[in-house]
């Protein structure tokens, strides 16, 4: 059945950041990257307004007979490098925020996450790559930058330098799966991707809060030769909260960041609530009650002072649940 573009046109303002068109035209591999970024970050969902009839031409002719493809590799993309890039980037700091506690995370998980972000955007469309290769790069690379938080930038950049290279047509680049095994195949996709998010972000919400508050610093920070560059992002960071205040007739002022986390951070999280637990402290206990639980705990359990055999294990718990308390009630990064 030939593709309407009145009806991609429809699909993509009514539903484009989730892929829908995409879903439409049989292009599964695009509308689950677009389920997974809101539109490839809303700027690729922007840019397909003129993109659509393409699309919907590729799709009618896959549908009328399959097409010889070329021997020879398709043309460079920059915009569809530069996606690779970024998508891998995406993929790695979701890894580092829910996945970090895994073994061999920097040695395994980190890469793969990486590569399956990569490969991801090198398959959309018509074209296609080479997984094992782009997977095999990133293991390669990750040992490299062991450790570091910014590890997914070079990872990424080496994986997408390796797709480019073996890049190549889809031998059938049309979908002609039924749609019901198609969306059960694309939720198992994202389940996938947001469960081990969403468990980090609901189980231990101030660590997550304040990774992503560090990550906005140093995004913000890049910027320091420019101030009126880091005030606009800034103030584009900051309009969710300014709209807020609109609507509920308060102001806005400078310790905005501040007050942003305030209230993300009003709820302990369970494993804070665990950590309180340990230290036989209230939940309205300040920073100052908080050092004192932990002296005095740790005057007690200390292997040195106590030669119970639990001693050392109940030591590193009150250690771990001090750390824990310390970063909830640590200064903002934004004053």
């Amino acid at each position: 059945m030939a593709k309407s573009i009145m009806v991609a046109y429809t699909l993509w303002a009514t539903g484009g950041p989730l892929g829908l068109h995409h879903l439409y035209l049989g292009r599964d591999s695009h509308a689950l990257l677009w389920m997974l970024t809101l539109g490839g970050f809303g700027f690729g969902w922007i840019r397909e307004v003129i993109r659509i009839p393409a699309y919907v031409s590729e799709a009618n002719q896959d549908a009328e007979k399959e097409r010889r493809r070329p021997s020879i590799p398709p043309p460079v993309s920059p915009v569809r490098f530069a996606g690779q890039v970024c998508v891998g980037i995406y993929f790695g700091t979701v890894a580092l925020i829910g996945l970090n506690s895994l073994s061999f995370f920097y040695l395994m998980v980190l890469p793969l996450c990486v590569g399956a972000g990569v490969h991801l955007v090198s398959n959309v469309g018509q074209q296609t790559s080479d997984l094992q290769k782009t997977l095999t790069t990133c293991l390669i690379t990750s040992p490299i930058f062991y450790g570091s938080t910014l590890s997914p930038l070079p990872i990424s950049l080496a994986a997408s330098v390796t797709a480019t290279q073996h890049r190549r047509f889809k031998a059938n680049p049309g979908s002609t799966r039924n749609l019901g095994p198609r969306l059960y195949r694309l939720g198992l996709a994202w389940l996938a991707f947001s469960a081990p998010l969403g468990y980090c972000i609901f189980h231990n919400t101030t660590a997550t809060l304040y990774y992503l508050s560090d990550c906005v610093a140093a995004l913000l920070d890049m910027f320091w030769f420019l101030p009126w560059l880091r005030s606009a992002v800034e103030y584009i960071l900051l309009m969710p909260y300014q709209i807020l205040c609109v609507l509920t007739g308060g102001g806005h002022y400078e310790g905005a960041w501040g007050k942003v986390l305030e209230i993300l951070l009003k709820e302990y999280s369970e494993r804070e609530k665990e950590a309180l637990q340990i230290l036989s402290l209230g939940a309205e206990a300040s920073l100052e009650e908080i050092t004192r639980g932990y002296r005095e705990q740790a005057k007690i359990w200390h292997p040195d002072h106590n030669p119970s055999k639990e001693a050392e294990e109940m030591f590193m718990k009150i250690h771990r649940a001090y750390e824990v308390l310390q970063r909830r009630h640590r200064p903002h990064q934004f004053k």
